[in-house]
């Protein structure tokens, strides 16, 4: 390797941000470790070059550690950024150092392959196959026969071949990884084992060797596989998407090409029955779409010209075109993969104190077991070997692996969960942080309601038929690019046909106007339509629209006005049923909108919400959140416009709608609700509830279970291979107890 190709990375500011803090080392495999979208890429500066890797021996934290030591005393280094799920690392060093980086890589025993810029995916080897499994079963199949042999007085030539065969048949990559990490002063689970292992052999204890070494081998052998499963649960997002797509060609053709290549604004096909493979926009066609992988709605959604498509989607019984909107890196599928990948390092506060609980725990029981080697004879009383061989048990309960692994595979599971449900979380921190919500502030346009105005009701004149003055409006809004007049268009719309019309005029800030068999119509502002007195009926029907935040647009005929139409948005489907939700859950709702107070009050009441405060700016959001996260306690504010983003920037946890939501608000929100639904929130919360019961549970597990063990090894009561059996034992448990949240389904 001697071309090194430089990357262009760009650290860039985001309006909220987590507490940082580099991943703390581990002593065992745990599950892996990710740079959030909220943390900032490695930034190239003059003179420095980006190197990515792939190696695919680093799958847990153990060779992560042994890289971190390797590499953070080098000058030439700057910065490292491990993202264990895909097995790569990115090195932040000087111009013309990367050979040598994946020199001292190498000689961790691993094989770092360069990452060129754009290459494709790989898919990720399971950690252990088949070969594997046949060989541990068979070393636990004679290392319960040497154990056997032992207590029937065997020869001992016979109980000695039985156990070396059974060392030899796991021990091998224990001990090459145990001395590798021994030769950089690093006392992880291989160089424990390989000590345990060496130090029973040395004491005469062969099948407590042979039982001590292929135990750990049968558990690791479990842990991977079922950490491979919490792996394919996030691999298995980006695999919604298929390889190929067919694209339309400057010569006119229609041929197969891999999504990763299709650049923005390509035409693309999609046959009945497949899955869309970039976002796009529908050119031409017709089909309803099943967006449930990609955003959680339950039901299929029809699309037609004009309509956004999701890559991961399913299309329907009809054949679509779409535009397509961005590369497939840039596609909303790929966000949700990238950000449930990368979340990980903005670490929960449980995972937090794990992390720095165990870099003083190995240590200290470490020194512990070597001291009562040591010392036991002379102050206990008892033999040597005794005491080094309850030095020996120690030394395999001082590996806290059940420990770190048990707060990540929780975490990350609860992340994949999370993203099918249409939830995009930027961090274990945010989802196990929900769980303390007290106050929530909610926008009102396009949050609480559709935003998409529609008819709400009508005026007409009695000396008029509805159906002419309905066939009227529509056929001149239908001609309007005014919200409100798309609005009553939209609404009349294959309910009435127009009427043909003559001479159409738009009359910018004011209305439209044509006419028809030869008599004037106009449809818009009162102002310009007629300065005649109103009756007192419409008058009265105006107030009571007025005060539900309803806008008017009016038909007139010859300048008088002949009917009006109350334009108004209106509140999503069960959004009650949320909040009646959200107050079972303890959580306190308020309306922030900067619409008119009328509207916002009208809203909240129609949604069973008893807070609401209207005709606010920006700056108002962001001083009533200041003041509730005082007041209130745990805040958090949901939202989707620009507006919005100062307000969600400042509460402890910030949704966004992201389906309808700006990009601003997506990009400074904590979780984005990707279907739009706020019934996410309380979904959101009771997950976060799940999680911290699965964390309380494997931490309780995993520390009761060594200090047991501890008491039982001091005691002399507990051999070397029950605490091998107790160790893995207390790992394989946390991790089948976090997997559980993979299928997770928090109900009230």
């Amino acid at each position: 390797m001697s071309a090194w190709p430089k990357s262009s990375c760009c650290s860039h500011d985001e309006a909220h941000q987590p507490e940082r803090e580099s991943p703390a080392a581990a002593s065992c495999c745990a599950a892996p470790t990710y740079t959030p979208s909220s943390v900032a890429p490695l930034a190239v500066q003059a003179g420095q070059e980006l190197t990515r890797l792939r190696i695919e021996q680093m799958d847990c934290p153990v060779e992560e550690q042994l890289i971190r030591k390797k590499l953070e005393g080098d000058a030439q280094v700057i910065a490292l950024q491990f993202h264990l799920m895909q097995r790569q690392l990115d090195v932040l060093h000087t111009a013309g150092y990367g050979s040598q980086v994946v020199s001292a890589i190498q000689r961790l025993g691993m094989d770092p392959v360069l990452i060129q810029a754009g290459d494709q995916p790989k898919t990720l080897k399971p950690s252990h196959g088949k070969k594997t499994l046949v060989m541990v079963i068979s070393a636990v199949f004679l290392a319960l026969l040497a154990e056997l042999g032992a207590w029937l007085v065997w020869p001992s030539w016979m109980v000695i071949v039985l156990s070396v065969i059974a060392i030899a048949l796991t021990g091998g990559t224990v001990y090459k990884k145990g001395l590798i990490a021994l030769t950089n002063r690093n006392l992880n689970i291989n160089a424990l084992m390989s000590i345990a292992v060496t130090g029973a052999v040395l004491l005469g204890e062969w099948p407590e060797a042979a039982m001590v070494m292929s135990l750990f081998a049968l558990a690791e052998y479990i842990e991977a596989r079922s950490l491979d499963r919490a792996r394919r649960a996030v691999d298995g997002l980006l695999a919604l998407a298929p390889d190929e797509v067919e694209v339309f060609d400057e010569q006119g053709h229609w041929h197969l090409q891999p999504a990763q290549t299709v650049t923005a604004g390509s035409l693309v096909k999609v046959k009945p029955g497949a899955r869309i493979g970039l976002d796009g926009v529908v050119q031409a066609g017709s089909s309803t779409v099943n967006q449930a992988p990609i955003t959680g709605e339950s039901l299929p959604v029809l699309k037609q010209s004009g309509d956004r498509l999701y890559a991961g989607s399913i299309n329907g019984m009809g054949e679509l075109q779409y535009r397509t909107q961005g590369t497939y890196d840039e596609s909303l599928l790929a966000r949700i993969a990238i950000s449930v990948q990368q979340a990980q390092q903005s670490k929960a506060p449980v995972q937090r104190f794990v992390d720095r609980f165990s870099q003083v725990y190995t240590p200290i029981v470490t020194f512990g077991a070597l001291a009562l080697a040591l010392l036991g004879p002379w102050l206990f009383g008892g033999t040597w070997l005794d005491w080094v061989y309850k030095a020996l048990v120690l030394l395999v309960i001082a590996c806290p692996c059940a420990l770190v692994i048990s707060t990540p595979v929780a975490v990350v599971s609860a992340l994949a969960t999370a993203a099918k449900a249409g939830l995009l979380v930027k961090g274990g921190l945010h989802l196990e942080r929900a769980r303390r919500l007290d106050y929530l502030a909610v926008d009102k346009t396009g949050t609480i309601t559709a935003g998409m105005p529609v008819l709400q009701d009508q005026w007409v004149a009695p000396a008029y038929p509805l159906e002419t003055v309905e066939q009227m409006a529509y056929a001149l809004a239908s001609r309007s690019d005014h919200p409100a007049s798309q609005a009553l268009a939209r609404s009349l719309e294959g309910a009435v046909s127009a009427l043909p019309v003559k001479d159409f005029q738009a009359v910018a800030g004011a209305g439209v106007m044509a006419t028809q068999n030869g008599v004037s119509w106009q449809l818009g502002r009162l102002s310009w339509l007629s300065h005649a007195p109103l009756s007192a009926d419409l008058i009265s029907w105006q107030k009571t629209w007025q005060q539900a935040g309803a806008s008017f647009v009016y038909l007139a005929k010859a300048q008088q006005v002949v009917a009006a139409f109350a334009i108004a948005d209106q509140i999503k489907s069960g959004v009650q049923a949320v909040m009646a939700d959200l107050s079972r859950l303890g959580v306190k709702v308020e309306v922030l909108s900067g619409d008119n107070s009328a509207a916002v009050q009208h809203v909240a009441n129609q949604a069973g919400i008893p807070l609401a405060q209207g005709d606010l700016l920006p700056e108002d959001k962001l001083r009533i959140i200041t003041e509730r996260t005082q007041t209130e306690g745990f805040s958090a504010m949901v939202g989707d416009g620009i507006n919005d983003a100062p307000a969600l920037a400042k509460a402890d946890l910030s949704f966004a709608m992201g389906a309808l939501g700006s990009d601003m608000a997506i990009e400074t929100a904590d979780i984005a609700i990707m279907n739009d639904d706020l019934a996410n929130i309380p979904y959101t919360i009771r997950l976060s509830q799940r999680l911290h019961r699965v964390l309380v549970q494997n931490i309780s597990a995993a520390i009761g279970i060594k200090l047991v063990f501890l008491a039982l090894a001091i005691a002399g009561v507990a051999t070397m291979w029950m605490a091998v059996f107790a160790d893995v034992g207390a790992s394989l448990l946390v991790v089948l107890n976090s997997l559980r949240l993979l299928k997770s389904t928090p109900s009230a």
